[in-house]
């Protein structure tokens, strides 16, 4: 592969499945094991009266524990004409794609690419001389570039980007406000994937997805998939499905399953047999980078220092689209301190979460086809990982 690539082509009583190691079914429905169902109640308790307020036509739910897998599966993929969920089904995962971006990214600099410390005009020279002379790598990967939410919709070739880019002045210096992009995950993400030497879709299929068993991630649903891919709506019932625009993929390109994001979020644990590269990769996107308001921003992964509170999780989270004076956070003066880490994820027809605590080597998954409040999303990882803790301790 060569790095000569164009820069951008780059959610009733649920059915019960526990799965000891990746790939292993021990027990389809585990009605003998009583972990499985004291699970299910703590689960039930959370995901129940949220799948009711709602009408949320299905949920899927994957929870880890020590390698440990359970899933449990709501409702349907379609109101009419829908197959039973399953922990492969798939759904839109919306900005959760975003972490994969950051793995790829870290990837890229763990194999000697790149530096996160890179300005961006080095690898875009139609930039150089300008205000990209100053951003950073790792300021995409932060939210810290200054770079607004979305990519102008007009904009859909890279001499579109580099001019749009080009005319672009940021509202705060660089660097010094927090502000949620699209655009900066996008631009970062193409960046790897060029200097990786291939399209972005076929890097993370062979650098993450394979390596992690993930069979059940596609950018686009390939055709002998589609009665797998849940039908989304909107939070008044209509009925709809992703809309691809410019560095769709990085931002919020995936399509996955409970079963394949469980399995991601394994890898994001320690003690994970995992490739050492992709290891040291996973590791840097937990390295706590800014302190903007109540979230300290990873790469992509908002992280809380554990046991954090729902309160501070949901602070963050009221925080997350707002533009938060953002402090760097020097890493080599920081002591290692046990972390809850979570990202949200939304399309226009699906909701999703995940949260992990590596030190306690528990981690949840939420999917649903259907809108609803990222609050409650919030609310229900934290609500089962609590109880999950507190079952788990020696």
């Amino acid at each position: 592969m060569k790095p000569s690539t164009p820069l951008f082509s780059l959610l009733a009583f649920p059915l019960v499945c526990l799965l000891a190691v990746p790939g292993a079914t021990t027990n389809a429905y585990a009605a003998d094991d009583d972990d499985a169902f004291r699970m299910a109640a703590i689960v039930d308790a959370a995901v129940k009266p949220v799948i009711e307020q709602h009408r949320l036509p299905g949920m899927a739910v994957g929870v880890t524990v020590d390698g440990k897998r359970y899933f449990f599966n709501y409702g349907q993929t379609a109101r009419q004409g829908g197959r039973p969920v399953t922990k492969e089904t798939l759904f839109e995962i919306g900005s959760v794609s975003k972490t994969f971006a950051a793995t790829l990214a870290a990837y890229a600099e763990a194999s000697g690419k790149l530096s996160l410390q890179d300005p961006v005009s080095r690898h875009l020279p139609a930039l150089r001389g300008g205000i990209f002379d100053k951003v950073t790598l790792l300021h995409l990967g932060t939210h810290t570039s200054g770079l607004p939410l979305a990519v102008p919709e007009r904009i859909d070739s890279e001499s579109g980007m580099v001019e749009y880019l080009s005319a672009w002045r940021p509202t705060y210096p660089v660097g010094t406000h927090r502000v949620y992009s699209n655009n900066g995950i996008g631009l970062l993400g193409a960046i790897a994937a060029n200097r990786l030497g291939g399209p972005y879709s076929e890097l993370i299929r062979t650098i993450v997805f394979e390596p992690l068993g993930m069979k059940h991630s596609h950018f686009r649903v390939p055709a002998d998939r589609q009665a797998d891919y849940a039908q989304g709506y909107t939070a008044t019932d209509a009925p709809i499905r992703m809309k691809e625009g410019y560095l769709w993929e990085p931002a919020y390109g995936i399509r996955s399953s409970s079963g394949d994001l469980l399995a991601f979020i394994e890898a994001n644990m320690p003690g994970a047999r995992i490739d050492d590269t992709l290891r040291q990769a996973i590791a840097r996107t937990h390295v706590p980078r800014f302190r903007a308001g109540p979230i300290t921003q990873d790469l992509i992964w908002e992280q809380y220092r554990y046991p954090a509170t729902l309160q501070q999780l949901l602070a963050g989270n009221a925080a997350i689209l707002r533009a938060e004076a953002a402090n760097p956070i020097d890493v080599a003066a920081q002591s290692r301190q046990p972390a809850y880490l979570h990202k949200t994820g939304s399309t226009n027809g699906y909701s999703a979460y995940v949260a992990f605590v590596p030190d306690k080597r528990i981690g949840i998954v939420l999917l649903a086809n259907k809108a609803y409040p990222v609050d409650q999303r919030v609310t229900i990882g934290y609500e089962i990982l609590s109880r999950v803790a507190e079952r788990t301790k020696p």
